[in-house]
């Protein structure tokens, strides 16, 4: 049975009773409106710990001005049902006053790698991502933190700062999960009309015609125009980005990189943003 709370004293009672020595408490962070997706990384956490905390907040700082706070899909009930045929032990789900006592005066920096990538298109995004995770990691207190693959620049982040902030945490990346013809889940998807889908389908497309690049042992720049090339002629795509960079602190790879790389993908689709990438291995093919 899943248990709801939705305010810090719920929750800390909730959690009061039940630890004891020897558990394992992972969490799972979400803004609601749960899919397959999010059921994985809740799968993932029960392999990891004992207990599964999960919460869900739509969380204000995270969104800039004209972005789609406001129509953001909620559905607490529907979660809920969700998460208790998925195994989640405790749902927390505040909202904004349980959260935030007024503006936050101190809030975290996501630093160099929140001017990057998803930081030059949604400035302070990632600030606001990571001063929430870091209230949330406080508030659940868990073992293991379970985050997806597909938010790959929030994951950078969140791993550096545990890191240089020394929270007590272990961090880890889930794999994205994919809708049957290629297209990675997320909630915005249900922003998409059938056209626009179809449409959508040109980034899990982007990133298969770079993957092949790469299995030629092609070059970094050849990898990342095997993307580029096949996006731009997409009617009714607007590219944010296309971008080759290091796995672990987001910078663009050089033109010489051999190695690990993760190819991350932003565009529109009529008034949807969506993203995507994969971890590509750049080796020469006399090594493969």
């Amino acid at each position: 049975m899943t248990t709801v709370v939705r305010t810090r004293a719920e929750l800390a009672a909730a959690l009061g009773d039940s630890t004891r020595p020897g558990r394992r408490r992972a969490v799972v962070m979400t803004m609601g409106a749960l899919h397959a997706g999010h059921l994985s990384l809740v799968r993932l956490a029960s392999e990891l710990a004992d207990e599964v905390v999960v919460t869900v907040f739509v969380n204000p700082l995270q969104f800039g001005p004209g972005e789609d706070l406001d129509r953001y899909p909620r559905d607490l009930d529907s979660d809920v049902a969700l998460l208790t045929s998925g195994g989640a032990d405790l749902v927390f789900a505040p909202d904004v006053a349980q959260m935030y006592d007024g503006d936050p005066v101190v809030t975290v920096s996501a630093g160099r790698i929140g001017a990057i990538l998803e930081g030059v298109s949604r400035p302070g995004h990632l600030d606001g991502v990571l001063t929430v995770v870091l209230k949330l990691l406080h508030l659940t207190s868990p073992d293991v933190a379970v985050f997806g693959q597909k938010d790959a620049q929030q994951l950078m982040a969140v791993r550096r700062m545990v890191a240089d902030l020394d929270v007590p945490v272990e961090i880890v990346g889930a794999p994205i999960v994919r809708d049957a013809d290629g297209l990675a889940l997320s909630s915005r998807n249900a922003y998409l009309s059938a056209a626009e889908r179809r449409t959508a389908l040109a980034l899990p497309a982007a990133l298969s015609s770079a993957q092949l690049a790469a299995g030629a042992g092609r070059s970094a720049p050849a990898v990342l125009a095997a993307a580029t090339d096949l996006l731009a002629v997409v009617p009714g795509l607007e590219i944010d980005y296309v971008a080759l960079v290091d796995p672990r602190s987001a910078l663009d790879v050089g033109p010489d990189h051999r190695g690990p790389a993760l190819l991350a993908l932003a565009a529109h689709v009529a008034a949807t943003r969506l993203i995507d990438n994969l971890l590509l291995d750049l080796a020469p093919q006399e090594n493969r």
